[in-house]
């Protein structure tokens, strides 16, 4: 199939040609291109009274924001101007046959070494709203990141106008860098050390120490009405978002319009984004400010970081608070609304609200009848310790994660452009288990009882161009019920049904909704339950597959799509690009 689509690509590239030549059309109607330069350097940074290193896009923290309208092509030139490789993901970005420009290291392309350049070329045609991007090589994503908008060709579909767009990015800090908190991590076979603070707009805010100028603060004007484009490039945590005595109007999730409604908090998982409006319609105190807070959304048993982040909202210039002030507010106690960490009623009742818009100009368009249905159990593992070495996970063991029983290992080459050169080789291969390699009470297991060794590889799941799938996302109660966010690189999908427990078959399919669901790249496995998603695989390539806490990708929770090339030029997947980095 792949030599067919090349021996086709001349005759296309002549009829475009003649059908340029025949038309003219005024500059205006032309996609404009929007070129950027990313340069990955080293910045000292200090959070938290301690001095880093910080591995930056051009300086900053989080990086330069990616503005740009609906139809561009878009070129980002990123150079490496540091020793260890690096690659950057445009997170939510479908790559419609330019999969050479998603950005996951060893899937798509080799990293781009030392010193070296690579420019991503890829088109946001439509594509619009709140999406990010991030490094996608070891945890570089800590600090490596960046909304990415897309200002659509029509008006926005909902009411009031608004004064002015603000990104939230939502994120964690570590003290020590993040490669050397994942290299902890796998080395004694135990979880990762937890976050020193979460963070907003790069700042934690004064409820950690030497914290108070490192506060970020947005500035309103009263009875005004804000789009406020929430981020959660954390790693390693879910996090409820509210602002202090206001409500939320949720309109857009992952880039995609929503029906609206509103709400005194949401959650949001790592890789999803949340596009709230705003209105300043409250009557502020002598200090002029409400509080904005970030923290945690707590699913399973393993530690983590409980503190909350804390921002401002000034309805008048306000430029620094006085530490009184801070002192005054800086409690959690002024943010009422934001849910307890272990809140999961209103992390369900929210979720469940989420609905896609449904209306003439954007459709839904979900498969209603599917040609193929793949059922992955989505587990934490422990894995014997191997002879003469000392692992800390739980019971001297080590912690291993898996779909399908099945933890993925990255190879060292591309798997993309193996794919499309028909290289075959023992590294990988085509036979990903389309259903569980056993079957028993998946959420009812003993935690720690039972037999959770995983086997490792590199297999792919095969599908031919243009079918209708449909995966289902089977949680376990290995280890601990866990909220596990999916990410799927190459296409958007519906969340057509989820619920509590084990998948049935026979009568969960029954009670899927096939007129509105919410459409996403990023679904949330409910803990010690099930998510259903479906999709038509018509971008032909290599996708990535995985859960976007870092900690459960770099124990091998992820598999691989390949989208088969289809029987026209414009189905197949085109040819890479002559910078491609090598391995």
């Amino acid at each position: 199939m792949m030599e067919g689509c090349r021996h086709q690509y001349s005759r296309l590239l002549m009829v475009v040609l003649i059908l340029f030549l025949a038309l003219v059309f005024p500059s205006s109607s032309l996609p404009a291109t929007r070129r950027f330069q990313f340069n990955v350097r080293w910045k000292k940074v200090t959070r938290l009274c301690h001095t880093k290193q910080l591995l930056t896009v051009n300086g900053k923290y989080p990086g330069p924001t990616i503005a740009v309208h609906e139809g561009d092509n878009v070129e980002i030139k990123v150079t490496n101007l540091i020793a260890t490789n690096t690659t950057i993901h445009w997170h939510g970005i479908r790559q419609m046959r330019t999969g050479w420009a998603d950005g996951p290291a060893y899937i798509t392309q080799c990293p781009i070494r030392g010193g070296q350049s690579y420019t991503y070329k890829f088109s946001v045609e439509d594509h619009r709203g709140t999406l990010l991007w991030h490094a996608h090589y070891s945890w570089q994503r800590m600090s490596v990141h960046g909304a990415f908008i897309i200002y659509p060709r029509l008006p926005y579909p909902f009411k009031p106008p608004f004064q002015d767009d603000v990104p939230i990015i939502l994120g964690e800090w570590w003290n020590k860098d993040a490669d050397e908190v994942e290299r902890e991590m796998m080395m004694t076979g135990d979880g990762p050390e937890n976050s020193q603070a979460y963070t907003i707009n790069g700042m934690p805010g004064p409820l950690y120490p030497c914290s108070d100028k490192d506060t970020f603060i947005q500035n309103v004007v009263p009875g005004k009405t804000y789009l406020l484009r929430i981020i959660n490039t954390a790693l390693t945590a879910e996090l409820f978002f509210a602002i202090a005595n206001h409500t939320l109007t949720v309109v857009e999730i992952d880039g995609l319009y929503t029906k609206p409604f509103t709400t005194t908090a949401i959650m949001i998982a790592p890789g999803q984004t949340t596009t709230v409006l705003l209105t300043a319609d409250q009557v502020p105190g002598s200090s002029a400010v409400f509080a904005m807070a970030a923290t945690t959304y707590v699913t399973s048993i393993f530690p983590f970081d409980n503190s909350t982040t804390m921002a401002f909202l000034g309805y008048k210039p306000v430029q620094n608070l006085k530490l009184e002030t801070l002192n005054r507010l800086s409690s959690l106690s002024s943010v009422q609304n934001l849910p307890h960490i272990r809140d999961s009623a209103f992390a369900t009742e929210f979720s469940g609200k989420l609905r896609s818009l449904a209306s003439a100009q954007y459709p839904c368009n979900v498969p209603k009848t599917i040609d193929k249905r793949v059922v992955t159990i989505v587990s934490l593992n422990l894995q014997d310790c191997p002879a003469n070495q000392i692992c800390k996970g739980y019971h001297g063991k080590r912690f291993f994660a898996s779909m399908n029983n099945q933890s993925f290992t990255r190879p060292l080459q591309s798997i993309l452009e193996s794919h499309y050169k028909n290289i075959t080789t023992r590294v990988f291969s085509s036979d990903f288990p389309e259903k569980p390699t056993a079957s028993f009470d998946f959420t009812g297991v003993d935690p720690v009882t039972s037999n959770m060794n995983t086997q490792f590889g590199t297999k792919l799941l095969v599908v031919p161009y243009g079918i209708s799938m449909e995966i289902v996302l089977q949680g376990t109660s290995f280890l601990s019920v866990d909220n596990h966010p999916i990410h799927f690189h190459g296409h958007n999908f519906f969340i057509v049904g989820r619920g509590i427990g084990n998948f049935d078959v026979n009568k969960d399919p029954k009670k899927y909704n096939l007129v509105d669901p919410p459409e996403r790249n990023t679904v949330g496995v409910p803990a010690g339950g099930w998510a259903a998603i479906r999709f038509k695989a018509d971008n032909p390539g290599v996708w990535f597959i995985h859960c976007h806490l870092e900690e459960h990708t770099s124990w091998g929770l992820a598999m691989a799509l390949v989208v088969q090339n289809g029987a026209n030029p414009s189905q197949c997947l085109l040819p890479p690009p002559a910078d491609l980095p090598s391995c």
